[in-house]
């Protein structure tokens, strides 16, 4: 199963509910893994360290420096920018269904948008 990564402002409710979901799910808060603070590019660099996609709401610029990374030849295990205007059971439901349904590696490079 995927490994995933909380951005700093993530809503953690979406977490905890993905997580009574699949109580298994490798899955790591920003703060957690002492990140807090850091700037997005620095995120996105221990986030590819540790081989886990990057959720997050930021829209405006995670995905121009995973695009940055992506053009310098640099790893990403991917990121999923969560939309913070759906209702939160729907960003579960699809987090769910990209974690249970998606292959390792499958999203390196990748930005994805949810909902889709």
């Amino acid at each position: 199963m995927m490994r995933l990564a909380s951005d700093e402002n993530f809503n953690q409710d979406i977490v905890r509910g993905l997580l009574r979901r699949l109580p298994n799910l490798n899955i790591i808060s920003v703060q957690e893994a002492g990140q807090l603070g850091a700037i997005d590019p620095v995120v996105l660099a221990w986030a590819a360290l540790e081989d886990r996609i990057l959720l997050t709401h930021d829209r405006k610029t995670m995905p121009s420096f995973t695009y940055e990374r992506v053009s310098a030849g640099l790893k990403t295990a991917g990121v999923f920018v969560v939309s913070d205007r759906i209702p939160i059971g729907q960003a579960i439901d699809e987090l769910y269904l990209l974690a249970t349904c998606s292959r390792d590696g499958e999203w390196d490079g990748q930005v994805v948008y949810v909902p889709f």
